[in-house]
């Protein structure tokens, strides 16, 4: 009989009504953790609750959390432990929003910002209120959700790929103050899924979205799930042992080795694997590029 991973562990998850954030939540709760549900309209997770039923020794708390209000983003960690939770072992931001798809310049400024807010800024908020208080706790996990764009030009998408691109530096700055604290950050870039936000892609039409994006969209729709079982692979782990060392990643689900990181902490927590960064011409064979 396997031992559950999570037991005796309380973990945040934000967006958990749906898709990526469902499956987390759900198999967090198979592997034995109390949950803590933050969700815009808490009628949302109902059938998610009821769906988990009742585990002796295990708890769920649902919280209001609203991404474009910075003060409902600010005091989430303080409204969870005052409702019950009494700590917090990890934390998966979750919860995100596509943001305007189209040209940049024929995009509303205010669906642009909105996205900006929700997807970059909420995120960070809720982070800096996890992390004195996981220090207090002895350490904790955040894992923070990457997604396309943040690693290289997304056209069409430039609010989502933007704050994501951020998010991802904010997390790797955030886990080299929060290193002393035992807190681990690190991102999860979890790969195409076929849920509702990859739908809006495939509504938003070939001229917004552009017929690359509206076939990768067609792709993971029409795919099995895969894909987010090994998103969710990896967050369990990082919310079991916060990488056992590994922090200041960004980790690819399907691509990156980390069932093997624990060997080799020491290797990855000295180079830039696994980290945004300038590429100069001396690494491209570029001569000119580099004086």
């Amino acid at each position: 009989m396997n031992v559950p991973q999570l037991a005796g562990k309380t973990c945040l998850v934000t967006g958990a009504s749906r898709g990526l954030g469902r499956a987390i939540a759900t198999r967090f709760w198979a592997e034995g953790a109390n949950l803590v549900l933050a969700v815009r309209n808490p009628g949302a997770v109902a059938s998610l609750l009821a769906e988990l039923g009742r585990a002796d020794g295990q708890s769920s708390l649902v919280v209001p959390l609203d991404l474009q209000d910075l003060d409902s983003a600010s005091s989430l960690i303080d409204r969870a432990v005052a409702m019950g939770a009494g700590k917090i072992d990890a934390l998966v931001n979750n919860a995100a929003v596509q943001g305007p798809i189209g040209k940049t310049w024929e995009t509303p400024a205010q669906a642009w910002n909105d996205a900006i807010v929700a997807d970059l800024v909420a995120p960070s908020l809720i982070c800096r209120a996890a992390v004195p208080l996981m220090g207090r706790q002895g350490g904790g996990a955040i894992i923070n959700l990457s997604g396309g764009g943040a690693t290289g030009p997304r056209a069409n998408f430039s609010a989502y790929a933007t704050a994501k691109a951020g998010l991802v530096r904010f997390s790797e700055t955030l886990a080299e103050e929060a290193k002393p604290l035992g807190v681990a950050v690190n991102c999860v870039a979890p790969g195409p899924m076929g849920t509702d936000m990859l739908a809006t892609v495939q509504q938003a039409g070939l001229a917004a979205a552009g017929e690359r994006e509206i076939a990768a969209a067609r792709k993971a729709l029409a795919g099995g799930n895969e894909t987010l079982v090994a998103a969710v692979d990896l967050i369990v782990f990082l919310a079991a042992s916060g990488g056992q060392g590994v922090t200041g990643k960004l980790i690819s689900a399907l691509w990156d080795n980390w069932r093997d990181f624990p060997a080799h902490v020491a290797e990855l927590g000295g180079s830039d694997v696994y980290t945004l960064r300038r590429i100069t011409g001396r690494e491209r064979g570029i001569a000119w590029c580099d004086k």
